[in-house]
């Protein structure tokens, strides 16, 4: 009831801004439906997609614990609905609930973790293993058809190129090499898996 209390209701159009760098974190926002994506501005307005929030995900945490501001803005992909909780009903139930307080590290962990992971991949894959391994990583989302299975870019293939920390010309140009190859076909953001072994194998 505390955790009801103090949680907002948001829509947010596509496009639309939900905070930027800069901005106060008072809360933690979690996503019900659309897509958010976190990312760094240049002043030139250059962008560099941090992570992109999916539903049943929160965001802010770390910030919230830290009373810093938001270091990254944030924009919604597609008609989103978010839900804000407040800091201080956040801290109470810390305090009060061991099981809630878990599940709250547990949340920052996956955040860790899943940034370590990139700092791994940027580090030591090359594009195209970068680019394999993201669609690898969809097949539990993708539809099963008669010539493979299809995964479906959650957004902008410029948007899944800054996630992986590729120019979106390098990222089509991996996507064409792979589909001159026989691996994958591509339509628009659909992407069709012909031959998901081989395409493992198909990296370095």
């Amino acid at each position: 009831d505390r955790l009801a209390a103090a949680t907002t209701e948001l829509f947010v159009p596509r496009g639309e801004i939900v905070f930027q760098r800069g901005d106060p974190c008072v809360g933690v926002h979690a996503v019900v439906y659309g897509q958010v994506k976190l990312a760094f501005v240049t002043p030139q307005g250059g962008e560099k997609v941090v992570e992109i929030i999916s539903p049943g995900f929160t965001f802010g945490e770390a910030l919230m614990f830290m009373g810093k501001p938001y270091i990254v803005m944030a924009q919604a992909l597609s008609d989103t609905m978010l839900l804000h909780v407040g800091r201080d009903a956040i801290f109470h139930g810390i305090e009060h609930d061991a099981g809630f307080a878990r599940r709250m590290l547990a949340g920052l962990s996956r955040r860790v973790h899943s940034l370590m992971a990139d700092v791994e991949s940027y580090s030591l894959q090359s594009g195209r293993e970068r680019v394999i391994g993201y669609l690898l990583r969809q097949e539990a989302d993708a539809t099963e058809g008669e010539t493979g299975w299809t995964v479906r870019l959650p957004t902008s293939k410029s948007v899944v190129a800054s996630r992986l920390n590729l120019t979106p010309e390098h990222f089509s140009r991996i996507l064409h090499e792979l589909a001159d190859r026989g691996l994958i076909a591509v339509e628009g953001r659909d992407v069709r898996i012909l031959d998901a072994q081989k395409l493992r194998g198909h990296t370095g």
